[in-house]
C-alpha cells in the first residue's frame, strides 16, 4: 500500500500528519505552509482516500501498517504523528502498536472509543450524484444539497469530485469500502489492560463537539497516560480549518517541546 504524501518543507525535523473520514492531505496545506519553516511536513492520503490505492479492507491496524510501510520507505526515524479524526484513530493505533516509531503524539477531536455511526446522510447524498451525467460541481452540490444542508459540510467532501477522462466526474475516496467497513471506522481496537502509549501526547478537541467529551477524554488518557487535552474555543470537530490560529497557538508549543 503505496500511500500518496504532499511534502512541505524540507529542513526541520518530520512531522507526519493524517487527515479524517472523507478528507484528504489537502485538508492540511494551510496548517503544513504555517509550520514548514521549523518542520518537514509530510500530509498523507489514507488507503482510499485522496490519491492513495483503493482497498476493499480498512481496519486500523491495517492503516496503521500502512503508516508504518510509509515510514519505512522514507526512512522516517521516529517522526512525531498528528491525526485528525479517522486519522487520530490510525495515529493512537500505531502508537500502541508501534509506539517506537514516533517521537510523540497529537490527536485531533477523537477518542479511542467505539462512535455510533451518524454517516448516512453523507453516504446516501454522495451515492444520489449521477456521476456519468452531471457536468459540472455545480450539479453536484445541487444533488448532494437535497440531502445535506450544511454548505461548508458540502464544500468539504466535494473535494473528493474529480473529472473523469471522457466526461463525467468520479470520486478520489473509494464509497464503497467505506460504506461496508464504517463499523470498523467508527471502532476502535481491543487493547490489552496492561498496554499504554507513556510518550507525550497532546489531544486537541474543539469545545462545540462532542468527540471528546469528558467521559471520553477518561478513555483516552487512560490510554495514553503522558497525555494533555486543550481546547479550541468555539471551534467544532475541525478545529484546524475553523479556527487555524488558535489551533495552531496551542499545537506549536507542544512540537517545540524537546522529547
Amino acid at each position: 500500500m503505496k500511500l500518496s504524501c504532499s511534502q512541505t518543507g524540507e529542513f526541520g525535523p518530520p512531522l507526519v500528519i493524517l487527515h479524517g473520514l472523507f478528507g484528504s492531505a489537502r485538508n492540511w496545506q494551510g496548517i503544513a505552509k504555517q509550520l514548514a519553516s521549523h518542520y518537514t511536513i509530510y500530509a498523507l492520503d489514507l488507503r482510499n482516500h485522496g490519491a492513495s490505492p483503493h482497498a476493499d479492507t480498512m481496519s486500523y491496524q491495517e492503516m496503521a501498517g500502512d503508516v508504518v510501510e510509509f515510514l519505512d520507505k522514507q526512512q522516517l526515524n521516529a517522526p512525531i504523528i498528528l491525526g485528525h479524526s479517522m486519522g487520530g484513530k490510525v495515529a493512537m493505533t500505531l502508537a500502541l502498536r508501534y509506539p517506537n516509531r514516533l517521537s510523540k503524539l497529537v490527536v485531533v477531536d477523537i477518542a479511542p472509543v467505539t462512535y455510533k455511526h451518524e454517516f448516512n446522510d453523507i453516504l446516501q447524498g454522495l451515492a444520489s450524484i449521477p456521476m456519468d451525467s452531471i457536468k459540472s460541481r455545480k450539479e453536484a452540490d445541487e444533488c448532494l444539497a437535497k440531502t445535506i444542508q450544511t454548505l461548508s459540510l458540502r464544500q468539504f467532501l466535494l473535494q473528493n469530485l474529480a473529472p473523469r477522462q471522457g466526461g463525467g466526474y468520479q470520486w478520489r475516496v473509494n464509497l464503497n469500502s467505506i460504506q461496508e467497513n464504517m463499523s470498523n471506522i467508527m471502532g476502535f481496537l481491543e487493547t490489552k489492560s496492561n498496554v499504554s502509549f507513556k510518550k507525550k501526547t497532546l489531544f486537541i478537541r474543539g469545545a462545540l463537539s462532542s468527540y471528546l467529551s469528558a467521559s471520553h477524554q477518561v478513555s483516552a488518557l487512560n490510554l495514553f497516560p503522558n497525555g494533555t487535552v486543550q481546547t479550541v474555543n468555539k471551534a467544532g470537530h475541525w478545529p484546524h480549518a475553523e479556527l487555524p490560529q488558535d489551533f495552531l497557538d496551542l499545537l506549536k508549543p507542544f512540537l517545540d517541546e524537546i522529547v
